[in-house]
């Protein structure tokens, strides 16, 4: 079982390092990730200048690859070949936060993992809800171990085409988790806010801030389930087509 590790926090992130130590128990683990911090991202893909490619070493001692291309490109590239291995499974994190709601469009983590699907290989993204504000290094073991049994059941079971799972996994301890849940997606409430600056020579810039995000708490959501103590698996899809909306449209007059 050859199994590709990424994320979008960059390739020295502890949860990078603890989720391939738990991915190596069920297979060959391959660490390719970003140089640096791409959070929120998006699906990028890279095509307007060359990428580097270097060897690093993680925290435990192993090898790991990383590129100065967004997380996206952590996984096209040795997909493409440059590896010259058949990759069976790609699993990203571990993401630090949440991803829920409409933050999959945003997240580095999860768009890495659709373009393992894109490619026809299996993908895994992971997050943990951290709480607001924590203060000291996270805790990644139940996460990871969280990790490692999603994966296991995905190498047995399979997935159906064109299916990511979005695994997000609450901040405690793993005898405390209530259990797993499948979720749809729920409601994430942003609270955004333009803070506009001038800078020395009295020239304007912006920056995109505000207060943290919440959600709507809603049985049968990601958010939901996490509030509950669940880990929240949530497959999506990468047809974004809304077929109802077809019906609708169908119906202009152009």
């Amino acid at each position: 079982m050859e199994i590709l590790v990424t994320n979008d926090d960059g390739v020295q992130a502890p949860g990078l390092l603890a989720l391939a130590q738990e991915m190596r128990k069920l297979g060959t683990v391959t660490v390719f990730a970003p140089d640096r911090n791409w959070s929120a991202s998006g699906h990028v893909k890279t095509m307007d200048r060359p990428l580097r490619v270097r060897e690093t070493t993680l925290a435990d001692g192993t090898t790991a690859y990383s590129s100065d291309g967004a997380p996206s490109d952590c996984v096209a590239l040795p997909l493409l070949g440059l590896l010259e291995k058949k990759f069976d499974l790609v699993v990203s994190g571990i993401n630090p936060n949440a991803n829920i709601g409409h933050d999959v469009t945003y997240s580095g983590t999860v768009t890495a993992a659709m373009e393992a699907v894109i490619d026809g290989i299996r993908g895994i993204a992971v997050s943990l809800d951290s709480p607001e504000r924590f203060k000291g290094p996270l805790d990644y073991s139940t996460a990871a171990i969280v990790a490692r049994r999603v994966a296991k059941m995905v190498i047995k079971d399979g997935l159906p085409d064109g299916v990511v799972l979005n695994v997000n996994v609450p901040y405690l301890k793993k005898d405390e988790l209530k259990g797993y849940m499948i979720t749809r997606q729920g409601l994430r409430v942003y609270r955004d806010a333009l803070d506009a600056r001038l800078d020395p020579r009295g020239k304007p810039y912006y920056w995109i801030g505000g207060e943290s995000p919440t959600g709507v708490e809603e049985e049968g959501t990601d958010f939901g389930a996490l509030k509950a103590g669940y880990v929240s698996i949530t497959p999506l899809q990468l047809d974004l087509t809304h077929y109802k909306a077809m019906d609708v449209l169908k119906k202009w007059k152009l």
